[in-house]
């Protein structure tokens, strides 16, 4: 297996490299005329909507939605389930998330001037988050704990996770994350009837104000349907990684690490940019040596075929422009001196610095979160935060003497627009018409 590879010297060279970031994502007709008609069928039927549609795409029989509602008990009983090196595991990615994202959190705050007027923003919590699960055999305890935590310092007092179970298969894994995150509520239900179900509410599903988390085709095109009724985090991407590095590190770690990407799904894409010819052919050679041990080594091979990319840039200033062209969902800077080529780097969902940061312990247990932006949106996008469940509210408290002031210069301003009766209030508070 051969990974494709650009030169920066090459002419047309960030012309073919936006050829190689584009993806196709499959014809999406289909995708959407089935998502419309899902969330249709929701809106309009609720419970009974979703009954059917789970037993349909879930191949789950019940006769009541509240038959998908996960105790509390059970909850706990999932958490004694799994072995003890995981609670202590889990606990301890959980208590890492918390402190990192306790920084974050927001504080109202007020100024006043000095002709007594007050001004300033108050901050309060979403009242209600949906957080989205993938599910069935594949276990995402991670999505979990870096959803859920957030949202829960944010100040969040309704939390309601969904999670598909298909043919009634649970995971105690992410019914102990939920545990240890402080979930109120889990539905084992998916898809876009999940998304559908918590956008606009059912008589047993609650309406939330905000829904994250990741998921397929499907869920994220449900996610596109309903904003505006409810906020989302973001549509995202396949999973991406950028690799800069100056030759000095193992070119198995590297390696593995594009894989660590490459083995979520076909689409995602691994990226390696080097200063050294000699070696991208390294790493070439580790990765035909290694991918035979892979468990998804057929998922990893089509991947990389098809998007993996080696690039051999003229000096690591270079390298650093190339990236901020790529804007990754992840960037590792594998290089002696992260710090300083850090100064160069513009636009990354998160950034692991030097060549013992690897990017697998950031989806997990670093602390800082791995909803990131995909597709080239760190250009404009941020990791999810606690931020993303906080709102802001400005503050206005105009003293008499601001408001006469002031009075006639929004007066002035609203007769220019054309607005009479914006005029007229501004003038209402003035001297000159009390």
């Amino acid at each position: 297996m051969n990974i494709k590879t650009q030169f920066s010297e090459d002419k047309n060279f960030f012309s073919d490299l936006k050829d190689n970031l584009d993806f196709d994502s499959t014809d999406n007709n289909e995708v959407q005329k089935i998502t419309k008609s899902i969330v249709s069928d929701i809106k309009r039927r609720g419970d009974q909507a979703l009954i059917e549609l789970t037993a349909k795409l879930d191949h789950l029989e019940v006769k009541s939605v509240s038959e998908l509602e996960i105790s509390k008990a059970r909850l706990t009983e999932a958490f004694e389930n799994i072995p003890e090196q995981t609670k202590e595991d889990l606990k301890l990615a959980a208590e890492r998330i918390h402190n990192y994202h306790l920084k974050q959190k927001g504080e109202s705050w007020s100024y006043e001037d000095s002709d007594g007027s007050s001004y300033g923003q108050k901050i309060t919590p979403i009242d209600s988050v949906g957080i989205y699960v993938p599910g069935g055999k594949a276990a995402y305890p991670s999505s979990v704990l870096m959803n859920a935590i957030p949202a829960k310092i944010a100040g969040v007092k309704n939390l309601i996770m969904v999670v598909p179970t298909p043919g009634g298969e649970q995971n105690d894994l992410v019914f102990a994350a939920a545990m240890v995150a402080g979930v109120d509520k889990v539905f084992t239900i998916g898809g876009a009837q999940a998304i559908a179900s918590m956008a606009y509410g059912t008589e047993t599903i609650p309406k939330v104000d905000k829904i994250v988390g990741p998921g397929n085709a499907y869920v994220a095109e449900a996610k596109r349907l309903v904003f505006g009724t409810v906020g989302i985090d973001m549509i995202a991407g396949p999973s991406e990684i950028t690799i800069i590095c100056d030759g000095k590190t193992n070119p198995d770690w590297i390696a593995m690490d594009l894989f660590s990407q490459a083995e979520h799904d076909e689409l995602s894409q691994s990226i390696l940019i080097s200063i050294d010819d000699q070696f991208l052919k390294n790493v070439q050679e580790s990765i035909n040596r290694l991918i035979e041990d892979m468990p998804r080594k057929k998922i990893i091979k089509t991947s990389l075929e098809n998007r993996g990319l080696f690039i051999l840039a003229k000096d690591l200033s270079e390298a650093a422009k190339i990236s901020n062209f790529i804007a990754p969902e992840h960037l590792e800077l594998s290089v002696e001196n992260p710090n300083l080529l850090l100064e160069e780097i513009c636009h990354a969902g998160a950034i692991f610095m030097g060549k013992n940061t690897c990017e697998a312990v950031g989806d997990y247990c670093a602390g800082p979160n791995h909803v990131l932006p995909t597709s080239g949106t760190a250009r404009f996008s941020s990791p999810l935060g606690v931020y993303d469940f906080q709102k802001r509210s400005s503050l206005i408290n105009l003293s008499p003497k601001t408001a006469d002031n002031l009075g006639d210069v929004a007066s002035s301003l609203a007769m220019g627009e054309g607005l009479y009766a914006h005029a007229e209030s501004a003038k209402y508070r003035t001297n000159k018409k009390k």
